[in-house]
């Protein structure tokens, strides 16, 4: 048993399902609060100073929170943080102008970390990726969806697959584990993008499946990579198969990808830099939850994806690091909020819900996590801050005092 006092404000959205337009920005708001914790899950919440008789309820660790901001668990629905190499070696020629098409089209970018990954065993992979778990845990981070995506073949995409379940078991983070081997066109498919989805429909995905590794398929449907009927047979045929939806859409120009994900109600269209007024109007029929992705939009000197247009259209904003070796090789969720400030204009309970709740609904995870509610999984971050407005205004430093995953301080 668990007891958190003395906490200045508690803020969190409310809810299970993803929260939109006007109420997105609704946090409930307590102050001089306590939390108490039975068995990994929230059992009671009190305000106004009042606290539980603990005589009554057995042995407790005490957590003083000093007056400081408490808030859920930061969830981090979208990344690539299992992979080899890394990819640096591209600064220069993005200096002297290059794309990222362009290194694609040469043999660069993704195919050079599928190389590396491809390289790597299992156990390198595992113990790469857990230093990357360790730091987002440090930051806030208590949930983190992972794809693969850098193997490209059967062998190699369930060996990160693998190593995701592993991060998952073996670690304090809950990882949610996404297949996305139509990430790229591999060298042994070059010019026969059509025969490479034959390929992951017919004989990768029913081995994902078997061996229940991934709960959703992705695919990154952009120019020059797959196309939106390609992108719409390998979704589709993941739904037959018990996959759930997400999308790679509209990252560099608007080719149909978030009216895709609309018209196949995916969970999530992600990225979204260049989507348009039929993407937007199809996600917010489909239910479709945005996720965002600033840092890539900063790393990469692009536009910024158009959040307050989604919130005033009714689309749930999540907001997410995209961490990888090419296009945002940080995993700094905390840069990625105040981004969420500075560029989306979003405002802070906004923000809040995008990086708890909605990330979480992202990943299918609204019943257990992203709000302190009772019941739910005791995902709480103590920050060393006064109120959520400070961690959205400050950059460049970790604000994080103190990190609870299911009960349990890890931090």
């Amino acid at each position: 048993m668990l007891l958190i006092k003395n906490i200045g404000i508690l803020q969190t959205p409310i809810g299970k399902n993803s929260l939109c337009g006007e109420a997105q920005a609704q946090n409930l708001k307590l102050t001089n609060a306590a939390i108490l914790v039975e068995n990994g899950k929230i059992s009671a919440i009190y305000e106004d100073g009042k606290l539980p008789n603990l005589s009554s309820v057995g042995e407790c660790e005490v957590v003083d929170a000093d007056g400081r901001l408490v808030t859920p668990g930061l969830v981090d629905c979208h990344t690539h943080l299992v992979f080899g190499g890394w990819r640096h070696n591209e600064i220069p020629l993005k200096l002297r102008g290059a794309t990222y098409l362009d290194i694609l089209k040469a043999g660069g970018g993704i195919l050079d970390t599928v190389r590396h990954t491809r390289q790597m065993s299992e156990d390198e992979l595992f113990e790469k990726s857990k230093g990357f778990v360790n730091e987002m845990l440090a930051g806030g981070v208590t949930t983190v969806e992972s794809k693969s995506g850098y193997g490209l073949n059967l062998d190699d995409e369930l060996k990160q697959l693998c190593v995701n379940k592993r991060l998952n078991e073996e670690t304090a983070m809950q990882v949610v584990s996404t297949f996305l081997g139509a990430h790229a066109i591999p060298p042994e498919y070059k010019g026969k993008p059509n025969k490479y989805i034959d390929f992951l429909c017919n004989v990768v995905l029913p081995a994902v499946k078997e061996q229940n590794l991934a709960e959703f398929c992705d695919v990154f449907c952009e120019d020059a990579v797959f196309d939106v009927e390609q992108s719409k047979k390998m979704l589709l045929t993941a739904q037959k198969l018990g996959f759930k939806s997400k999308i790679h859409a509209d990252e560099i120009e608007a080719i149909g990808g978030a009216v895709l994900a609309g018209e196949i109600k995916a969970i999530s269209a992600e990225h979204l830099i260049a989507t348009n007024e039929q993407g937007i109007e199809s996600m917010a029929k489909g239910g479709v939850t945005a996720a965002l992705l600033p840092a890539t939009s900063f790393y990469l000197g692009k536009t910024y994806a158009p959040a307050r247009e989604m919130i005033k259209n009714g689309i749930p904003v999540a907001i997410a690091s995209d961490f990888n070796p090419g296009s945002c090789p940080s995993l700094n969720l905390q840069f990625a909020i105040n981004l969420g400030y500075l560029k989306y204009r979003m405002l802070p309970e906004e923000i809040l819900t995008a990086t708890t709740l909605n990330a979480a609904c992202a990943i299918d995870r609204g019943e257990t996590i992203g709000s302190i509610e009772v019941g739910k999984q005791a995902d709480l971050v103590i920050w060393d801050a006064p109120n959520f407005e400070m961690i959205c205004y400050r950059f460049g430093s970790n604000q994080v005092k103190t990190v609870i995953k299911k009960g349990e301080i890890i931090q």
